[in-house]
């Protein structure tokens, strides 16, 4: 049983929790297809968006001098880190220069991966997650379930009772309206008393030498607007051209994450205010190594063993590791629905299927699977044998429901589409019909 097998079979273990989370997952998935549907040019933007992308990466170093070169110009300190290591230590000399013991910061995948506030936390400095999921999931103890919904696996009432230690709110209340602002009136206080603010970048653009951070909460704005310093950081491959293509992103970029015409605050940074420090930091953490490969660098639970979970964490976990992260492969059914969606068109289900090609030369194929496809070869090779596995699986459809589905066979739990979706689908159907 491969890694992310035996950590998915944890997670649905939990029946009630499993169907919950899949119906929330299908309604960003359904509002996403329905913002989509709302744009005519939706297919020749995502066309135009593939094709800025890979002319950007064919001319990496040249865009990201230009920016340096006028993030410089903007009075913005630019700084470069190899890998994680010396990412956290460029942040913390930062930090220590000014004597900062208190950091709040915004949403940043970047970090997650490079460990810095567990880093920071060692070395004395209170790192505050000002996103609302990320602040939950800080209270926890646990990191993101999910690249844009860190907490969308935590049920209300379980917020409530972690709010209850950490926040003191009223015992058994759990009421999102009132969590909420529970959760905003403790980190007013973090954002009025931060020495340093920290954001992560969606979008850094060359020609201007000026970053974009996305958030929907405000969060952001709210961090950098009393400290003195102000942290970015960001991944090599966050630089684009021009304002054309960061228009062109922007566009494609909410209704492909949340299903929103654009995310609720788009902030742009340019050069720092009279009397505060702006530094940002790119990282390439192995990003050139990745560049190298011929696999696009471009790129959601738990079962997932690459901080970045779902199609872009499998393909980037290879990357990095085919040892260590080959189990998330596993993970895909290859029903191609990522490389269907993906704002950029990166072909992500076609790297999914090369890296299963390519596992049993790296010696990383399961012995199990290996076995079935040649039991299944067997069967297909000789015609009688496969006329009456299909006869088999024909008898088998027939068969009352308990016998296929009980705790001794899960062969089919999870494989039926849920009430809910076959609603959606089937008024989805109704509606193309009434449309041709």
């Amino acid at each position: 049983m491969s890694s992310h097998a035996k950590a998915a079979k944890k997670f649905i273990a939990d029946r009630e929790r499993t169907a919950w989370h899949d119906q929330a997952l299908f309604f960003v998935r359904e509002k996403r297809d329905r913002m989509a549907h709302d744009v005519p040019e939706w297919e020749a933007l995502r066309e135009m968006a593939s094709n800025m992308k890979r002319h950007t990466i064919a001319n990496l170093p040249y865009y990201l001098e230009m920016f340096e070169k006028n993030a410089t110009a903007n009075g913005i300190q630019v700084h470069w880190a190899k890998d994680a290591e010396e990412h956290n230590r460029i942040v913390y000399e930062i930090i220590q220069k000014h004597g900062g013991k208190n950091l709040v910061k915004s949403k940043s995948m970047l970090a997650e991966e490079c460990g810095l506030s567990p880093y920071l936390e060692a070395r004395g400095i209170d790192a505050v997650e000002s996103d609302l999921g990320e602040r939950i999931m800080q209270f926890m103890g646990t990191p993101p379930s999910h690249i844009v919904l860190p907490a969308i696996h935590v049920k209300r009432e379980e917020v409530g009772k972690v709010f209850e230690k950490e926040l003191h709110t009223e015992p058994g209340n759990s009421d999102p309206t009132y969590l909420t602002h529970a959760a905003r009136a403790a980190l007013r206080e973090k954002f009025l008393h931060a020495d340093i603010a920290m954001t992560g970048v969606n979008f850094a653009v060359a020609s201007s030498g000026a970053f974009v951070v996305c958030t929907n909460e405000g969060n952001a704005d709210m961090g950098t607007s009393f400290p003195k310093v102000h942290i970015a950081i960001m991944g090599l491959e966050k630089v684009v051209p021009d304002y054309d293509a960061l228009a062109l992103y922007v566009r494609l970029l909410a209704r492909s994450a949340t299903g929103q015409p654009s995310t609720t605050y788009t902030s742009h940074y340019k050069k720092p205010v009279e009397g505060q420090e702006m530094h940002i930091v790119i990282v390439d953490n192995g990003r050139s190594d990745i560049l190298a490969c011929t696999e696009h660098v471009n790129m959601g639970g738990y079962s997932y063993s690459y901080f970045i979970p779902g199609p872009v964490g499998i393909n980037l976990g290879m990357l990095k590791s085919p040892e260590k992260y080959s189990g998330n492969v596993s993970a895909c059914s290859l029903c191609y629905s990522c490389s269907n969606v993906c704002p950029v068109k990166i072909d992500l289900a076609e790297q999914i299927y090369k890296w299963r090609q390519n596992l049993a030369p790296l010696h990383l194929a399961d012995p199990s699977k290996k076995l079935m496809v040649k039991g299944m070869k067997f069967i297909m090779n000789h015609p009688g044998l496969f006329y009456n596995a299909i006869a088999a699986g024909r008898v088998a459809e027939r068969m009352p429901r308990f016998v296929l589905y009980n705790s001794l066979d899960a062969w089919g739990i999870g494989r039926e589409l849920p009430e809910f979706a076959k609603e959606t689908f089937n008024e989805m159907w109704k509606k193309g019909l009434k449309a041709d």
